[in-house]
This record gives structure tokens, sequence and C-alpha cells, in this order.
């Protein structure tokens, strides 16, 4: 076992006595993020202030045999930076510089600590539009989205992060330094490195620099919502306005659980009594969105919506979208512990996967509340439980199971955007195949030898 007091020491010599956090009631706030049932405290905290700093602590880590855990502002839905045993955490998230945003070449050049959302309004002031909206954009960075391969509500129309990464800086396992890509909209000069480390959670690099694609910024939207007296209607009205060609900027769904805990939150006016709402904004070129919301009208219509309801004003827009990503704020208002799943199926099989958690759900006697990202698959089924109650902590169990276990068949997949971490990892091997599974370990054996970046994540070393 490491002398945890001798790295201590190392590390405050490397980067300083005030950069290195190792009293308890410090590392408190760094020992979960937000995945339910899981904590554990680290050796100590370091915030690195250059990337020299990283490669001398990475180099120290190979020596000293502790691990490394990458942080950010710890919003991650899967485990990915909960310290493991004998690791330390490397705070990122106050990297936190935009540091270019070229508009010739449409790309801003970041730091890893960026907020989200704060990167949305400094490219649009100018302008420009960065599509990836995750749930937590108020206070999630974008290098944990990098490491995540996070979504949000325009992954419909606009994709994920990973379609928005053109260039990545980062610091190996091993301590050497990489850069990976460049401004150039078409590059195939060997093979492509940098997506290997979009939404590989950490485990394969520490992320330093990236570079990111910008659109233009859309022209006009509408935003609307739908109501239906039936989930199934709800979810054959995603299908038919994707088979219709149309692709909405955002197409969302809510359940009668989940509309009702919004309501009782935001105070918004949500209608409690229908069983599902369609959140759908359409963006573009004025005379193209008329018409898009037009023909959504008349779909939604012939599936039997009770209402269709535009937003008036942009202010008014935007608090029907802020209330949709509150939804799993206002579920965590119901019970003491909220588990917060995804599970992606194809598109004509959102109804069939919808009425499946409410089976499931049923089944094992659990309070379900789902919500998601229904234009794209992306399903939220949310357990309202007490992890106190083990007889109930078993049931939620295995109601999960089944839940991963019905996307599987259905030709869907565990996770579309929260990611594998300690979470899901028991039931990554369900999902990929033995080769594959080969693979991805013989990648990080070959990058991390040693095995001291984020450890225990996505899967087993063996």
């Amino acid at each position: 076992m490491a002398d945890f007091s001798i790295i201590i020491e190392k590390l405050r010599a490397i980067v300083g006595r005030e950069n290195v956090l190792a009293e308890q009631e410090d590392l408190i706030s760094l020992s979960y993020d937000g995945t339910p049932l899981h904590e554990q405290l680290p050796i100590c905290a370091v915030s690195p202030r250059n990337k020299d700093d990283i490669i001398k602590i990475v180099r120290l880590a190979n020596r000293d045999n502790f691990s490394i855990v990458p942080r950010g502002t710890g919003t991650g839905l899967s485990g990915g930076s909960i310290p493991g045993n004998n690791s330390i955490v490397l705070q990122l998230h106050h990297w936190d510089q935009i540091l270019e945003i070229d508009e010739k070449n449409l790309t801003a050049t970041i730091q890893p600590g960026v907020i989200t959302q704060n990167l949305h309004s400094a490219v649009e002031k100018r302008g420009l539009f960065y599509p990836p909206d995750p749930g937590s954009m108020k206070i999630c960075t974008i290098g944990g989205n990098v490491a995540e391969n996070s979504g949000g509500l325009r992954g419909l129309k606009y994709g994920v992060t990973s379609d928005y990464v053109m260039g990545i800086e980062a610091v190996l396992p091993d301590g050497d330094w990489v850069k990976l890509g460049n401004k150039c909209v078409k590059n195939v000069a060997g093979i492509n490195m940098k997506d290997l480390f979009i939404g590989s959670e950490g485990i394969l690099g520490i992320i330093t620099q990236i570079l990111l694609k910008l659109i233009p910024k859309p022209k006009d939207q509408k935003t609307m919502l739908a109501f239906f007296n039936k989930i199934e209607d709800a979810g054959e009205t995603v299908s038919a306005i994707i088979a219709e060609k149309i692709i909405p900027c955002t197409l969302e769904f809510l359940d009668q659980t989940t509309i009702r805990c919004v309501e009782d939150f935001t105070k918004i006016g949500l209608p409690t009594a229908c069983e599902a709402l369609l959140l759908i904004e359409v963006d573009g070129f004025p005379d193209v969105v008329a018409h898009d919301a037009q023909r959504i009208i008349e779909i939604c219509n012939k599936h039997n919506a009770t209402e269709v309801k535009f937003a008036e004003t942009d202010t008014e827009a935007e608090r029907l979208k802020t209330a949709r990503r509150s939804a799993f704020t206002a579920l965590a208002r119901l019970k003491p512990t909220t588990i917060l799943e995804d599970a992606t199926v194809p598109r004509d099989k959102v109804a069939s996967m919808l009425r499946q958690i409410q089976t499931i759900a049923k089944k094992y006697e659990l309070q379900f509340g789902t919500f998601g990202h229904a234009g794209d698959g992306n399903l939220h089924p949310t357990c309202l439980t007490d992890e106190r109650n083990k007889d109930e902590m078993q049931r939620v169990e295995m109601a999960f199971e089944e839940i991963f276990e019905a996307a599987l068949k259905m030709g869907g997949t565990i996770t579309g955007e929260h990611g594998i971490g300690i979470a899901k990892k028991g039931f990554l091997a369900k999902f990929e195949p033995p080769a594959n599974m080969k693979l991805m370990r013989q990648i990080k054996k070959t990058l991390d030898p040693n095995n001291i970046l984020n450890p225990g994540k996505v899967f087993d070393q063996i």
C-alpha cells in the first residue's frame, strides 16, 4: 500500500501547497457525482495549473503506484468521476478559458473546464451556434461532455458532442502529450486517434484543450407542446414525424409522473391529467419552420393529441425547455433516492419501450417517471426509491436489468449518453460481444499499462 502522506507532499512540490486538498472535510464533495449509491473519498484533490503539472503528476502516479481520476464539476450520471481506492482527484473545473472563437473557420478553442452554457452564450453573441445541450449544461463542463460524448435536447437534428470535436490535446497515461486533429474540415492523415478519446470516460487520457466546430445560428424557431391521453399515441407521433422526413431540433417526451413533478416544481401550467406530452421545436429558415410546424400539428392531431400549444414568445419557449431540463430535479423531490438511467431504442420502438417500462415498474411495485429524447430513441427511466429499503433496492436492480434487456431485444443499447462508468459496467459485456470487450481492454492496456487513469470504470482490466 502506498504511503499517502508522502504522495501528498510530492504532489504539493509539483503544484504548490495551495493547490492540493487533503483534509477530509474538503474531499467529501469530491467523493460522489450525480450517480446515487456510489461514493469514495480520494487520497487528495490536486488542481494543476498547466499542462506540465499534469505530465509530472501522471509520471509520479506511474512511479508511486496511485491512480488519477480527472474531474470537472461532477455532474456525471454513471459514476465516471468517483474516486477509487488509492486515487487522487485531478480537478480541471478551473481550466475555464475560451481561448479563441474563430469566425473565419467556424471553430472555438477552449479549455476543458468551460461551462457548456457559457460557451453557448459566447458564440451566440457572434451569430454562431454550438448545438450540444445536455440537461446539466448550466453547470457541466465541455471536458466532461467530451469524456462522456454527451447529447442533449437538440441531439435529434444536430447530433452529439462527437459531431463537433475537431481536435483534442491530451496527456496520455504514460505522461506523453498529444495533439490530435486541427481546423481542417477534411483530414484523413493516419488513423483517426481523436475520436478514440471522445466518450472514453477518462480512462485513456486527460484532456487539456478542445477544438470545437461551430455552425451558423438558426434564423427562426417555433416551440410547441402536444398533449396525449395515451402513452402509445405520443410514441407513435414521434415515429410519424420522423417518417414524414421532418427532423425537429427538439422532440422530447414526458410521462404523467414526470409531468406532475415538473408542474409542481415549475408552476408553468402543464395539464397533469394527460398521460404524456411531447415538447417539440423546429428551427431554421422562417418559411421552412412555418411549414414544418404546421405539418407537425397535423401529425399530432392525427395521432389523437388532445391539444397542441405554441409558445408565444422566445421567453415562453425558453421557459418550456427549462422546465423539461428540470425533469430530474423535479422527480428527485419525491423520494430520498432517485436513480436516473438511460436506455436507447430505435425510434420506431419508442412506444413499445415506454409501455414496457411501465409494465416492469408495475411488476416490481416501483414508482418510475420516464422522460427523454424520444426523437432519437433515448429514454430516461427514473426510479424513485429509498436506498435504505434493502428489499426495494433489490427489486430496483432487477427492474433495471429487465429494462436494459428489453432495450437490447428491441435492437437498442444500454446507454445513449450517460456512459458506462461504474454504474453500468456489469451490463456492458451483455451488450458488447467478447471480441469487442477484448479489443477495448487491449487499447486500455496499450495506452495505460499500469492502469493508473480512472481504473475500474467502463470495465475491469484483466
